[in-house]
């Protein structure tokens, strides 16, 4: 048996890598249609506001959960750490520079995946299966212009205000924890905060929000037009997409962050 399987394992090692472009292949024309229909969102402005809403909105308490959880634990830790060596009056300098730069965005873009990316993935996915994108094409509906991008917009719309809302949660938390914990003077902690951010710092975080909207709206939402095998395959494909954009997520903040602060002074 073992050498059964490696006999076989250069055909399947060539099937899997053939299966893999032709998949990227598949998601770059599926992209490519999505901002390609852009012009036609007055069309579907109704669908635009209703993902505005579903991917805006709804996801304020998330998103503050996240950013304010953040914000506490990085002040507890970091003025934990300063402390021992005197330093804590850079705790308003060292936490939102983090904030700011990247665990606003990136816990924004993570909570995001899961929720905005997971919905679309199982949305779609059952749309799918049940034959309603079939039924729209009959119809001489473009399924991808009326169920892709008015969620594509909504998102490029709603995660730069959604963005700010992390890093500005994540600051105010942070400064609580370390007025009322770390008993630093509210003034030495906010001194500390607006002149060490540059404009460079805000342009990192506010950059990551479409580059995070396209992959998750993307991502989840090619899975779900990908979705086959019946409910059992719409968990395959909704799961798929949130593991993808997750961590397509964690790369894009690396060279996100990378390019800006290297070629910008």
């Amino acid at each position: 048996m073992p050498l059964a399987a490696i006999r076989t394992l250069p055909q399947e090692l060539s099937f899997r890598t053939k299966e893999f472009l032709l998949t990227l292949q598949e998601f770059f024309l599926f992209s490519m249609r999505a901002f390609f229909t852009m012009p036609k969102l007055r069309r579907y402005w109704r669908d635009f506001l209703d993902q505005a809403t579903i991917c805006g909105t709804e996801s304020i308490p998330i998103v503050l959960v996240s950013a304010i959880s953040i914000g506490s634990l990085m002040s507890i830790e970091v003025g934990n750490l300063l402390e021992e060596f005197g330093a804590k009056t850079m705790l308003g300098r060292s936490t939102s520079i983090t904030v700011v730069r990247e665990l606003g965005p990136l816990l924004m873009g993570l909570m995001l995946s899961a929720r905005f990316g997971s919905r679309n993935g199982a949305e779609l996915g059952a749309m799918q299966i049940s034959e309603q994108i079939d039924a729209l094409r009959a119809f001489g509906t473009d399924p991808i212009a009326k169920l892709v991008m008015p969620r594509l917009a909504a998102a490029l719309v709603m995660f730069i205000p959604l963005v700010a809302l992390s890093d500005f949660a994540g600051l105010q938390s942070a400064a609580l924890l370390a007025i009322n914990y770390h008993k630093l003077d509210p003034g030495i902690f906010w001194n500390a905060v607006y002149p060490r951010l540059a404009p460079k710092d805000f342009v990192v975080s506010f950059l990551k929000a479409p580059v995070f909207a396209i992959i998750i709206t993307l991502v989840s939402s090619f899975n779900g037009f990908s979705a086959k095998g019946g409910t059992a395959g719409v968990g395959r494909s909704t799961i798929k997409g949130i593991v993808v954009s997750s961590g397509l997520v964690l790369v894009a903040n690396f060279y996100v962050s990378k390019v800006v602060l290297e070629n910008m002074k």
